[in-house]
C-alpha cells in the first residue's frame, strides 16, 4: 500500500514538472507582448513557479512521510516474525519442563522403591519389584526421548552450585570443604535449563 502510494506521488511530481515544461515551451512561441503586458507575463511565470515549487515541496514531504511509515512497518512486521521464530522454538525445546517437573516425584518415589528393597523382599516379591523396575526403565526412556538430562554427582564430586542443591553441611574426616558426602536426589537438565538442581549433601570440614 505504501510502495503504491509512493509511486503516485513520484507520478504526479514527473507529471507537475512535465505541465510546466507544456507551458513553458507554449509561452515562447508566443513571443513577448509590450507594455503592461510585458509586465504582467514577467510577473505570471515568477508566480507560477512559486506554486509548482510549493506543489512539489508538499508531493515530497508527504512521499518522505510515506516512505518512513513503509520503513516503520516492515521492521515491526520482521521483529514479529523473529519473535514468533523464537517463541515457537522454545515451545518445541521447553514446552514440556512443566509435565517433566510433575514427573519428577514419579520418578524419585520409584527409585527410592527400589532402593529400599533388600534381597528378602526381592526374593518374596520379584515379580513385583520386576514390575517397579519396569515402569521405571520406561519413565528414564521417556525422559531422554525429550530431551531430560540426568544430573548425577557423585560422593566425593565437588559442589558445583549451578546444578547442585546443597541439602545440609556437616564436618567429615578425609573430606574437604565443598565435596559432596551424600546424594539426596538426582537433577535434571531440559536442554540448557536446569529443571532441577541435585539435591545433595556437602562436607564443611576445614582445611586443615
Amino acid at each position: 500500500m505504501a510502495k503504491s502510494e509512493n509511486q503516485d506521488i513520484e507520478n504526479a511530481i514527473q507529471e507537475i514538472l512535465a505541465q510546466n515544461a507544456r507551458k513553458k515551451a507554449a509561452e515562447a512561441e508566443a513571443g513577448d507582448a509590450s507594455g503592461d503586458t510585458d509586465l504582467q507575463d514577467d510577473e505570471a511565470p515568477a508566480d507560477g513557479d512559486d506554486d509548482l515549487h510549493a506543489q512539489i515541496e508538499a508531493l515530497q514531504a508527504e512521499r518522505d512521510q510515506l516512505h518512513d511509515r513503509f520503513m516503520r512497518a516492515l521492521a515491526d512486521a520482521e521483529n514479529a516474525r523473529k519473535r514468533s521464530e523464537r517463541d515457537r522454538r522454545e515451545a518445541e525445546q521447553y514446552g514440556g519442563s512443566r509435565l517433566g517437573r510433575d514427573l519428577l516425584p514419579v520418578f524419585d518415589n520409584l527409585t527410592r522403591a527400589l532402593e529400599a528393597v533388600d534381597d528378602e523382599q526381592r526374593a518374596a516379591n520379584k515379580g513385583l519389584i520386576e514390575g517397579v523396575e519396569i515402569t521405571l526403565r520406561e519413565l528414564i526412556k521417556v525422559f531422554g526421548k525429550h530431551n531430560f538430562e540426568a544430573i548425577t554427582p557423585e560422593v566425593g564430586d565437588r559442589f558445583d552450585p549451578r546444578i547442585h542443591e546443597a541439602m545440609f553441611e556437616a564436618p567429615l574426616p578425609g573430606t574437604r570443604a565443598g565435596d559432596i558426602i551424600q546424594v539426596a536426589a538426582v537433577g535434571f537438565m531440559l536442554h540448557d535449563r536446569l529443571l532441577r538442581p541435585a539435591k545433595v549433601g556437602v562436607s564443611s570440614t576445614p582445611a586443615s
